[in-house]
């Protein structure tokens, strides 16, 4: 699995506070990051950053690889966490599916690390989401599949729904959506983005 595939099945595991260092480091790596990019930062920099020394850090995370891996499982738990916030305010499902589309696609865009990463060093994310046997898109899937049953057993979608099918179209356009740039969507447009998700996706979980 690649890296980002393994931050998203871990995002959705219980959070570890760790201790005050390994938090501190993660703030560091964070803010590092933001500033500077991943392929520009070393663990002394972000060793700096964090008021430790280098030998700490490692000690903390072995490589850099790791230290960027939990910094990445960080931000998408965040954003899982904002994002069950957000459709629990929506009063049916079809609200849910237009507020999750949008919240989903800016909230990913307005993160500084992830969405900075999209745009600066997109070779380092948009590979992972293509190049790894589909393990990451599964994952996401399997997350908006999960969603998607809870509204059929709570009786607010059809049954006759296929919501693996329905789950797998929504994660494919949207991964799409934030790799490859539009000229037709603006998705800074909230608009723009609520009015394509009530005509295009909602409509998807209506019975076949």
């Amino acid at each position: 699995m690649s890296m980002l595939g393994r931050a998203l099945a871990d995002a959705f595991e219980p959070a570890d506070p760790g201790d005050e260092v390994t938090a501190r480091l993660l703030d560091a790596a964070y803010d590092q990051f933001c500033r500077m990019g991943i392929r520009r930062s070393t663990m002394e920099d972000v060793a700096r950053r964090a008021g430790v020394s280098r030998i700490t850090a490692y000690r903390r995370f072995a490589t850099k690889d790791l230290l960027v891996e939990q910094v990445v499982r960080r931000e998408f738990r965040r954003y899982f966490d904002q994002f069950l916030l957000d459709i629990a305010e929506a009063r049916t499902a079809a609200d849910r599916v237009v507020v999750g589309f949008v919240s989903s696609l800016q909230a990913f865009r307005s993160n500084p690390l992830i969405g900075g990463l999209m745009s600066a060093e997109p070779d380092l994310l948009v590979p992972s989401m293509i190049s790894d046997g589909g393990e990451t898109l599964s994952t996401v899937q399997q997350f908006v599949a999960g969603q998607l049953r809870r509204e059929q057993e709570a009786g607010y979608i059809s049954e006759r729904v296929d919501v693996n099918l329905v789950a797998e179209m929504w994660t494919r356009l949207s991964a799409s959506f934030l790799a490859i740039p539009s000229r037709v969507v603006d998705l800074d447009d909230t608009e723009q983005l609520r009015a394509l998700a009530r005509r295009y996706l909602a409509p998807m979980l209506e019975a076949p």
